[in-house]
């Protein structure tokens, strides 16, 4: 990932959303949902519960094909993605859910505690969370600031 262009902090990010999402699904799976088409379904729930697009939606917003959405997220997109999917995963704990239509209200309740945060994040920021940048776009702006610093250490040297 390092050579790709992400920062360190972004790669331990990634790494604990994939730990954040492995204790979602071994949740779900205790509770019975199929991997699969249920698991896309539910993730597409708290997707759409949090940032106001379905998964599609998003991808597209982003200019994905078949490429990870979460390789093509910001730091504030993943941890709230994050938030969304560990949220989920206490509230499964909390009410055992043992249908799909359980777990799917469990999903959307997940999802709609990160949309508070997402919306709490935009206020005192004056700026929305979630951008049409993807790991490209994101990526060269890291470039652009280590070009930058090595141009200056240049220059002073």
């Amino acid at each position: 990932m390092l050579q790709r262009g992400y920062s360190d902090e972004w790669i331990h990010q990634r790494i604990l959303s994939i730990r954040v999402r492995n204790a979602l699904t071994d949740e779900w799976q205790k509770s019975g949902v199929q991997q699969g088409r249920e698991y896309a379904i539910l993730t597409d729930e708290i997707t759409k519960a949090w940032s106001g697009m379905n998964t599609r939606q998003y991808k597209n917003l982003k200019g994905l094909k078949r490429e990870n959405l979460r390789d093509n997220m910001s730091d504030m997109e993943l941890i709230l993605n994050m938030l969304a999917e560990s949220t989920s995963t206490e509230i499964s704990k909390q009410q055992k859910p043992s249908t799909f239509a359980e777990n799917m209200e469990v999903a959307r309740s997940g999802g709609e505690a990160a949309a508070e945060a997402r919306k709490a994040v935009e206020s005192r920021t004056g700026t929305p969370v979630i951008t049409s940048k993807n790991a490209a776009e994101l990526n060269s702006v890291v470039t652009n600031v280590i070009e930058e610093i090595a141009a200056t250490s240049e220059e002073k040297g």
